[in-house]
């Protein structure tokens, strides 16, 4: 049946997600595994997010509003836009591809750089567009390259702030000068999922400060990362109301869940359970790259809640700590020598490295 598919889906690949612990522990017969493979939070979700939740669960025999009104208040509230500005998302990857839907068509072409986030490849070629992969520069955006890429056909450029699975990031007057010179019909799409992680860095620019400048701009976010709620999937853009007025067009009805909308409105409102995240992430960190400085490894200065580090057989590091009971991420790719690992509890760290050190 592969022959009736659309040519850009033939030649997909599946999505290959972190491996889950339940099976690691059935595979090798470990028990107390741990995984630092997604990029999640391992704090879980805050409880204000879990009492909002259980109170919900009284309804979900009825369909979600599929408008997200109360999230989109509570988003439009703290970022200070317009509601209609907002369009949510089955996390915001789903964002993502409404947005290439929506814009795109397969006689156009898509700019993404080297070594950026899997999804961007992905639904190009879903949607039969052509893709410009422009080369990293330091393993992070070249945003020169990618400006000198821009062609008649171009409709989209995305790029991760900071980027997935790298960690680099680029800096506001960067940034800033890249926007101007990108002609207003190419849209560009700044994925700022690892945003809550990032902001505190001085030269980190926060991208919806520029959207009444630029039309063209579309800003993604999460709750996937420091807000707990990998599991749930909910995700959003804020744009141009034009923009997402498009965008909403295409989205499905319900595309986000009832008890997503409670749990990510209640933790938008939870801003210690941010805060301790924020300072969990920014200590296991330091954790991280202190230990690997003693070992002699090189690894990416990252603004995520992740590091790449060079192992120098990613895959066969994976492979080996995988029998320890620990979950990391191999890169492959342009990047077989790294090994992407999540910042966990402290705990987990030290479990990590000293599993690390054994197999080393």
């Amino acid at each position: 049946m592969i022959k009736f598919a659309t040519p850009g889906v033939q030649g997909l690949r599946p999505y290959q997600p972190g491996k889950p612990i339940e099976e690691l522990e059935r595979e090798y017969g470990i028990k107390n595994a741990i995984k630092l493979a997604s990029n999640e939070n391992p704090l879980g979700p805050s409880p204000q997010v879990l009492e909002a939740v259980q109170g919900s669960l009284k309804d979900i025999a009825r369909y979600p509003d599929g408008n997200g009104f109360v999230l989109k208040k509570a988003l439009a509230q703290k970022h200070h836009v317009d509601m209609d500005m907002i369009t949510l998302g089955n996390g915001s990857n789903d964002v993502l591809e409404l947005i290439a839907r929506t814009f795109v068509t397969q006689a156009q072409s898509v700019i993404f750089s080297e070594h950026a986030f899997v999804v961007y490849p992905m639904v190009t070629q879903a949607i039969g567009a052509r893709p410009i992969v422009t080369s990293a520069k330091n393993w992070g955006h070249d945003l020169s390259a990618m400006q000198a890429a821009i062609c008649d056909d171009t409709r989209l450029i995305f790029i991760a702030n900071p980027n997935n699975p790298t960690g680099t990031w680029v800096d506001k007057s960067s940034l800033k000068a890249f926007l101007e010179g990108v002609p207003e019909s190419v849209l560009v799409v700044v994925d700022e999922a690892y945003f809550e992680y990032a902001f505190e860095n001085p030269n980190y620019p926060n991208s919806l400060e520029w959207l009444s400048e630029f039309p063209n701009l579309i800003v993604t976010r999460t709750f996937s990362k420091a807000y707990g709620l990998a599991g749930l999937r909910v995700g959003y853009s804020i744009s141009h109301a034009d923009v997402a007025h498009l965008v909403n067009r295409v989205r499905q009805p319900f595309n986000v869940n009832s008890i997503a909308l409670v749990a990510a409105t209640a933790a938008l409102d939870d801003s210690e359970y941010l805060k301790k995240s924020i300072a969990l992430n920014r200590a296991g960190m330091q954790q991280m790259r202190q230990a690997f400085d003693k070992m002699g490894l090189s690894y990416i200065p990252s603004l995520g809640n992740f590091l790449a580090v060079d192992v120098d057989d990613g895959a066969k590091i994976y492979e080996l700590l995988l029998r320890q009971g620990v979950i990391t991420r191999p890169i492959g790719g342009g990047m077989p020598q790294y090994l992407r690992v999540s910042i966990g509890l402290p705990s987990e760290n030290e479990i990590f490295l000293q599993a690390l050190r054994k197999v080393f």
